[in-house]
């Protein structure tokens, strides 16, 4: 065996270790899974009414998440006679995951490319027992579908600048493209490739002259604007409406979160330092605070000399990087909130330099723990796999409470609505998941606000031990949910 064949077996065997984790992570979470995400409801929704109304669909949403739904779900049926709800759900469930086993093969080709294969195994190993990115893999949610084709094109669009070679970038404009059609997002790669070509005119790379990185990066927006212009002439739109409203200046465009216009000139530095504050937090959450650490130190080793990146892969992070920090704090400025799942790309591409952090910080402790007739480097190696395997079983244990966070009493509430209300019944619920699964028609309220037309009211009891607040509701009670562990009365359903 030859030393490249070598390199391709042990590449082989890495992706498969991988996606075999990846896959045991996600079937399990999709066995145990109690309640999908509100956003999972509405993608099934709008993928049940596509084939109806296609146009309307498109003209709406991003439509190429539904559209996967509805086909994978359209193949389920050849096999089964099923058309439930749950089929639905599993199917949408499946086809995430899915995309999470395909992104896991770019990444970390990309992971090989910026640390070599040893770190970018541990590191997506990482991503892959990380709690939230693995439960949005799970889910039916637009993050993973959308980092396989950011993933995908990112890798072309890298293959590319170290190459030269105008098929791959392309390829990177297409898989931008059509990536744009689930995530707008999507089209930062154009921004990366204009990025590239500008740092190519002053700092000339060997064998791509000025002239070819122009054409290059033109061929890119060539390639993504094929699928994205005729797909934006039907929608109506380029740019989504929250980007737009950020980058216009509009002092009557006003925020869905906060009563202030949404432009640059209003940011006061509370602002700034309150974004700055859910920023950090939010990465904590997303690397379970203990890989936080290791991935700062990994970065500084990787990027503390800026010549360098400056002219390889790492211009392409570090654009990344900019640009999701950019985003996330305008988001939080201007819309007064940041979700853990913005964060997936940027978890996604930094994981690599995780295990670089936590070498440097095992080489730290070893240099203390070290005693004469010990050998530095197998301490190293040592003290790497010790705080690895903490990171991983802090993985685990939050990955199996995430079933427990789920909301049970929505299900069996659900459960009950099914059987014994009307389809025609108009249903008052505080979370639309509870209807979505009743496959009943409901209506959201707030407060005590419950709207006239409503026939029965989903209540969840603020204090489950006050049985006088269900003596005081307007209506009669037809359902109790009792919280098993707790032996109390969580949630209640009347009839007006």
């Amino acid at each position: 065996m030859t030393s490249e064949q070598s390199v391709k077996h042990k590449d082989f065997i890495n992706i498969l270790i991988l996606l075999a984790a990846t896959l045991c992570i996600g079937v399990y979470l999709i066995a145990t899974t109690v309640l999908i995400a509100n956003d999972g409801c509405y993608n099934i929704q709008l993928a049940q009414n596509f084939a109806k109304d296609p146009i309307g669909i498109i003209k709406t949403s991003y439509f190429a998440y539904p559209f996967l739904i509805l086909l994978t779900h359209k193949l389920v049926l050849l096999f089964t006679n099923d058309n439930s709800i749950q089929t639905w759900i599993y199917s949408a469930q499946s086809m995430t995951l899915l995309f999470r086993l395909l992104a896991i093969i770019p990444l970390y080709f990309i992971g090989k490319i910026l640390v070599r294969e040893k770190h970018s195994f541990w590191g997506i190993l990482i991503l892959i027992f990380l709690p939230y990115p693995a439960e949005y893999g799970s889910d039916v949610l637009r993050e993973w579908p959308h980092l396989f084709f950011l993933a995908t094109a990112l890798l072309f669009l890298i293959y590319g600048s170290i190459l030269g070679n105008w098929w791959m970038f392309a390829t990177a404009g297409l898989f931008t493209g059509f990536g744009y059609m689930i995530r707008p997002e999507c089209a930062q790669i154009v921004l990366y490739a204009m990025l590239w070509s500008l740092v190519g005119l002053f700092i000339p790379k060997p064998g791509i002259s000025r002239v070819k990185v122009v054409c290059l990066t033109l061929i890119l927006i060539v390639g993504f604007l094929m699928p994205v212009v005729p797909y934006s002439k039907i929608k109506g739109e380029i740019l989504p409406p929250k980007l737009k409203a950020v980058i216009s200046f509009d002092k009557n465009c006003q925020s869905e979160r906060v009563e202030r216009p949404a432009y640059i000139a209003s940011v006061m530095p509370k602002d700034i330092l309150k974004a700055l504050g859910k920023f950090t937090e939010r990465i904590g959450e997303n690397l379970m605070y203990f890989f936080m650490l290791p991935l700062i130190i990994g970065l500084y080793y990787h990027f503390r000399r800026p010549k360098e990146f400056l002219t390889d892969s790492r211009l392409f992070i570090l654009a990344l990087i900019i640009l999701y920090v950019a985003m996330m704090l305008l988001l939080h400025i201007n819309y007064g909130y940041i979700s853990r799942r913005h964060f997936m790309p940027m978890i996604a591409f930094t994981v690599f330099y995780i295990p670089t952090g936590l070498v440097i910080i095992a080489d730290w402790i070893s240099g203390i723990n070290i005693t004469e007739n010990e050998n530095k480097q197998k301490n190293t190696q040592k003290w790497f796999f010790i705080l690895l395997t903490v990171g991983m079983l802090i993985c685990l244990v939050k990955l199996s409470g995430l079933i427990s966070e789920k909301r049970q009493g929505y299900r069996d509430a659900a459960k009950w609505l099914k059987e014994n209300t009307a389809p025609a019944d108009i249903i008052a619920v505080p979370d639309m998941r509870i209807t979505f699964y009743a496959q009943r028609e409901g209506v959201i309220y707030e407060n005590e606000s419950i709207p006239s037309s409503a026939v029965y009211v989903v209540k969840i009891l603020k204090n489950p031990k006050d049985e006088a607040a269900i003596a005081e509701l307007s209506g009669k009670v037809v359902y109790k949910y009792t919280d098993e562990r707790e032996k109390t009365i969580n949630m209640v359903i009347y009839r007006k």
